[in-house]
Formats: C-alpha cells, sequence, structure tokens
C-alpha cells in the first residue's frame, strides 16, 4: 500500500515536471518566434568605406616600418653575439663581462623597443585607436539605429568569430550599414 502511494506520488511529480518543462519550450518557443534577427559582415562593411582601407595601410606601413628598425637592432644583437663568441678565447675575465653586459643591455633595449611598438599599449596600438576606432564607432552606432528602428533582438557579426553555419541573406543588414554611413 505504501509502495502504491509512493509510486503515484512519484508518477504525479515526474507528471508535473513534463508538463512545466512543455510549458517553457511552448513559451520560449513563442516569446523567440516574435524576435527578429539579423546579421552584418563587419569585414564587409569596413572594406567598402574608403577611411578604413587608409587607416589600414598607413599601419601596415607603420608596422612594417617599426618591424624593420628592429630587425637591424635583432641583426645587430646577432653580430655582437657572434664577434664576442670568435674573440672571447682573446678576452680577459673583465673583458668578456663588459662585451656581455654590452650585449645583455642591447637585447633589453631591444625588447624595450618591441613593446614600446607592439605592445599592448603600444604605439601601434594607439595608432590603431587614433584612426580605426572611430570607424568602428561609426560602424557600431549605425547597426545600433538599424537594430532599434527595425525592432531587432539580435544582431550577429559573422566576421567576428560567431559561426553560422548558414545565412540568409534576406538578413544581412551590411548594406544598411553603409547606407546609414552614407557609402552606398
Amino acid at each position: 500500500m505504501i509502495t502504491r502511494k509512493v509510486s503515484l506520488t512519484l508518477k504525479r511529480f515526474v507528471m508535473k515536471k513534463i508538463g512545466l518543462t512543455l510549458a517553457v519550450i511552448f513559451m520560449v518557443a513563442f516569446v523567440s518566434n516574435a524576435q527578429k534577427y539579423g546579421y552584418i559582415d563587419s569585414d564587409y562593411i569596413m572594406e567598402n568605406i574608403p577611411g578604413y582601407v587608409a587607416a589600414q595601410d598607413q599601419l601596415n606601413q607603420l608596422s612594417s616600418q617599426y618591424q624593420k628598425e628592429l630587425e637591424a637592432i635583432h641583426a645587430e644583437i646577432e653580430q655582437m653575439y657572434k664577434d664576442y663568441q670568435a674573440e672571447s678565447v682573446l678576452l680577459s675575465n673583465d673583458m668578456k663581462k663588459k662585451r656581455e653586459d654590452v650585449i645583455i643591455s642591447k637585447e633589453k633595449e631591444y625588447k624595450q623597443l618591441q613593446r614600446k611598438y607592439f605592445g599592448p599599449k603600444g604605439d601601434l596600438f594607439k595608432k590603431r585607436q587614433g584612426l580605426v576606432k572611430p570607424i568602428q564607432d561609426d560602424i557600431y552606432n549605425a547597426v545600433h539605429e538599424i537594430a532599434n528602428d527595425g525592432a531587432y533582438a539580435v544582431i550577429f557579426d559573422k566576421a567576428s568569430g560567431a559561426t553560422l553555419f548558414y545565412t540568409n541573406p534576406r538578413y544581412d543588414l551590411s548594406d544598411k550599414v553603409l547606407q546609414k554611413l552614407g557609402y552606398k
């Protein structure tokens, strides 16, 4: 008799759980059905903005210039080290120590310059912020306006790592963003 009551109670509990789960699924399906989704391709948008292309060219030139300067210093360090190895047999301990200190100092200088140019708060990062960030802000603002005007719940960017297996071109808002920015 007790096992039968437990069995009935357990069945009622399971049925309530199933009913509640189904109710939640139907509510989510109903709510998500009413939402609009869209996507953009920020790479496509930026490639069609002349200011962005010019900024990228300028950044590439600056990066190349920095890289050449660093390569020259690195080659100098390599040569200093080779000379030291070749002459180390002839040098006194004091002279060896001085040459090692010069090489170590030059390596530290190289690493500092590398951080100054390419580090997280380096010159290239700051230049990128100055040139590209305003364009990205304009794109963000245009997407935000389109989302508000079109009542989109979510707008994805298929260029920035969001994996979208299939995208219907009907929901691609990239051209609308370019129009909003005045480029099409």
